[in-house]
């Protein structure tokens, strides 16, 4: 009866660790113009893609600040206006799904014991389980760059992280930041080895 608690124990333990993973996984995809020389970039413009619906004023400033960042450590420059090199734009969908976390404690299953010489089972033990529910918000971000001149896109990247419960900004920032980092990691694209 021992390994039956043990086991228990073990699988409400795993449950936790799967939802927490499940919770914080990050999805990073991207795909190039094959023959694109990127080197040849230096400056980039942000445009809006037309009837696309975007997050709050803040979310929004997010997201370009975190794009904004991660373009410059590539060496890339922002103009306001005139030519650029490059037309960025992206566009952001939020889903929101439950994750379901559960605890157990105590013994669980049935007691062994012997009455009068006579083998048999004792009465249940207890144990308490616990199970809560959060809302959780996943963000998918879709970035686009254009070749300006040619009009045709060069680089598209999409990634997909959870951004939180909503309720601590600096969270949502930090988790956009970091989603940011790691897909800019496939720009420019890697050299073919």
């Amino acid at each position: 009866m021992k390994i039956l608690k043990t086991w228990n124990l073990l699988a409400a333990v795993c449950l936790v660790v799967v939802t927490s993973v499940a919770a914080s996984a990050q999805e990073i995809k991207y795909n190039f113009m094959p023959g694109t020389d990127f080197s040849k970039y230096k400056t980039y413009r942000w445009e809006r893609v037309p009837k696309a619906q975007y997050p709050n004023d803040i979310l929004d400033s997010q997201i370009i600040q975190a794009i904004d960042s991660q373009l410059a450590t590539k060496g890339l420059s922002k103009v306001s206006s005139g030519d650029a090199d490059l037309v960025v734009t992206y566009q952001a969908a939020v889903s929101e799904e439950k994750q379901w976390n559960s605890f157990s404690t105590g013994d669980m299953g049935w007691g062994y014991g012997r009455w009068g010489g006579w083998g048999g089972y004792g009465g249940m033990s207890t144990s308490t389980t616990t199970t809560t529910s959060e809302t959780i918000h996943i963000g998918t971000l879709d970035v686009d760059i254009y070749d300006a001149a040619a009009k045709n896109q060069i680089w598209k990247g999409q990634a997909s992280k959870t951004l939180g419960s909503g309720k601590d900004p600096n969270k949502v920032n930090k988790n956009l930041n970091k989603a940011m980092a790691k897909l800019f990691k496939k720009y420019p694209p890697p050299p073919k080895k």
